[in-house]
């Protein structure tokens, strides 16, 4: 007699649609007093992630920004209509930290008013801008739950210099207070530590074999379904060059050229969904998730609020 092995889980793939300047670590070069003049890539290199998605036979989670909607909306109406789901990336691409409660707010609303005007159904999908809910910004989540929103996926529970909270569980979880689920990025526990193994640079940076040898841990002996995440500006390695310092444009630039081929063969190694279908059961009810929320006394008062905007602007 043979054993039947499960099929391994379907993960969840997703991608943050912004344009190439949004990005933070470019911030110096490109403020935010800049956007309006430099020039938009974003509905060209999201429609190459559409095709290689349409290629491939993979649906996945768009996690857009506002005015990407404000500004572009046949390319939501083409997100909607290729059977992906729409989720909110917040308006402005500011950090949770640099908002107060009421800035946070009204960002998120716009952002989802937006989405849906454009899109024609409902957001319900959320994800921070770097990955900036932490502890000093956990009240973001009643105002998500309080805003129409079912689901965050803003925790990178790793040790990162700027972002990630390494304590926070690895499996979806329900935030303390809120009525609202996180579903955090995936990590690999290896010699002692948690590793990033959910995209982004390190995808671009790592050899594939590599990357690929902890995804598969992950869906093997974890039995775990991975969130794997990039952005369209990293299918475009044609994209004018940000000024910047030598360590930003790194991370950045790295490996621009080889993305396509390794997420065309991501694609082909693992089964992958979009996160309202990969987490159906969790989002439903139909699964009792356990409750967690970060120690409070590393929480501090409240966020910088327009001093870390100046700084964020170049100001």
């Amino acid at each position: 007699m043979t054993t039947r092995i499960p099929p391994r889980p379907t993960g969840a793939m997703s991608i943050d649609v912004e344009e190439h300047f949004h990005a933070a670590a470019l911030s110096p070069g490109a403020p935010r007093t800049a956007w309006s003049s430099l020039p938009s890539r974003v509905v060209a290199s999201t429609g190459t992630v559409l095709d290689l998605f349409a290629a491939a036979g993979v649906k996945a989670t768009f996690f857009t920004l506002g005015i990407v909607a404000e500004r572009h909306p046949a390319l939501i109406r083409r997100i909607v209509a290729e059977g992906h789901e729409l989720a909110s990336h917040g308006h402005a691409h500011w950090r949770i930290r640099d908002q107060t409660p009421a800035e946070f707010r009204a960002d998120v609303i716009r952002a989802k008013a937006a989405l849906e005007d454009a899109g024609g159904v409902g957001v319900t999908g959320y994800r921070a801008a770097n990955f900036s809910l932490e502890p000093r910004t956990w009240w973001a989540y009643d105002i998500l739950a309080e805003t129409g929103h079912r689901y965050s996926s803003s925790i990178n529970p790793i040790r990162h210099d700027h972002y990630g909270l390494p304590d926070a569980p690895v499996d979806p979880f329900r935030p303390t207070g809120s009525g609202v689920i996180e579903i955090p990025m995936s990590v690999v526990d290896f010699a002692g530590r948690r590793w990033h193994v959910s995209g982004g640079g390190w995808f671009r940076l790592m050899p594939y074999a590599v990357f690929a040898a902890g995804m598969r841990r992950v869906t093997g002996r974890d039995r775990r379904r991975p969130v794997f995440y990039f952005h369209p500006w990293e299918v475009d390695p044609d994209q004018p060059r940000i000024a910047a310092s030598a360590g930003a444009r790194f991370r950045h630039y790295v490996n621009l050229g080889v993305m396509g081929a390794k997420l065309a063969r991501l694609m082909q190694d693992f089964r992958w969904g979009r996160i309202d279908a990969a987490f159906a059961d969790e989002l439903s009810g139909r699964v009792d998730l356990p409750v967690w929320s970060p120690d409070r006394r590393a929480a501090v008062s409240g966020p910088p609020g327009a001093a870390a905007k100046a700084a964020h602007d170049g100001g």
